[in-house]
């Protein structure tokens, strides 16, 4: 790869920095689909010991790529996103990946496959967090940033997400725990 191809890469990527998601900050101000990908791989590098037999590595980078199409759409939260919405975006991402250097290319391209297969214990991983940030990121903001639906939805939403891990089963009920407290004492 050449440093302009390298430069048009990142360009496109700082798109991410400033297409808003739904969740807000503990502050109330509106968050990034960067901000998230960032947290999110946060997340992962912490889980090194929790899964020494996983290539975190991995799951690093799927959770640095995974909402690079909304460079492309912005962020539809997941309540709201139809099947139209999904195929839109995934067109547009392997035009935009297929057009990149071969190397990061294939790399993407097979990193993406694996995500979306959901076979792998590190394209599980990935899926889990994903959904996990979210619902720490919610249980942070203010309650009054919430729609109507998450408060029921924040209470389901990712628990067959994790099933596949007795770790991440008990994350999922220590932030259920940090939710439904929320709620009783901010409502």
């Amino acid at each position: 790869m050449n440093t302009k191809e390298y430069l048009e890469i990142l360009h496109t990527a700082e798109r991410l920095k400033d297409t808003l998601r739904h969740c807000t900050t503990s502050k109330g101000r509106t968050e990034s689909v960067a901000e998230h990908s960032w947290r999110l791989s946060l997340m992962a590098l912490l889980l090194k010991y929790e899964f020494p037999d996983a290539d975190i590595r991995r799951v690093i980078e799927m959770c640095l790529i995974h909402d690079l199409g909304e460079c492309f759409t912005g962020d539809i939260p997941t309540f709201l996103k139809n099947d139209k919405d999904r195929v839109a975006e995934d067109n547009l991402l392997n035009n935009w990946i297929t057009s990149l250097p071969s190397e990061v290319s294939s790399e993407w391209t097979a990193l993406f496959g694996e995500m979306i297969a959901q076979e792998t214990k590190e394209a599980k991983i990935f899926k889990a967090l994903d959904k996990l940030e979210a619902l720490i990121q919610h249980n942070e903001s203010p309650l009054n940033t919430w729609s109507d639906n998450e408060y029921e939805l924040n209470k389901k939403y990712a628990f067959d997400n994790v099933k596949f891990s007795v770790w991440l089963t008990e994350l999922r009920q220590e932030i259920l725990k940090d939710t439904l407290k929320k709620i009783e004492t901010e409502k």
